[in-house]
């Protein structure tokens, strides 16, 4: 089973949190790391923007990867929201299983 780090960042803490809590009550992610106060640059509608954000990093299963960005941008404020998954090649094994022990796959 491979596992999948999800890294997705919304604009407010109140709304990550909100995306973090339903992905793991929904069992779509073993645990979701919230990292706050981080600065994006970036065009949008041809403009240059300069936000802050927070960094989701919700941890689950390939599997699940596609239910789960379904479940985000559901539940997203931004019309394009940022949702990269990237598989994970190594760790602590018995962290890895418990990610796996954690979600419903």
């Amino acid at each position: 089973m491979t596992i999948n780090m999800v890294y997705i960042t919304a604009g407010r803490k109140e709304e990550a949190e909100t995306i973090g809590r339903e992905l793991v009550t929904g069992k779509l992610a073993a645990c979701v790391n919230l990292i706050d106060n981080m600065n994006s640059i970036y065009f949008w509608e041809g403009k240059l923007q300069n936000d802050s954000e927070v960094i989701l990093i919700a941890k689950t299963v390939e599997a699940l990867v596609p239910k789960l960005i379904e479940k985000v941008k559901a539940i997203h404020s931004y019309d394009c929201p940022c949702i990269i998954s990237l598989p994970v090649s190594d760790g602590n094994p018995a962290f890895l299983e418990w990610i796996a022990g954690e979600v419903k796959a």
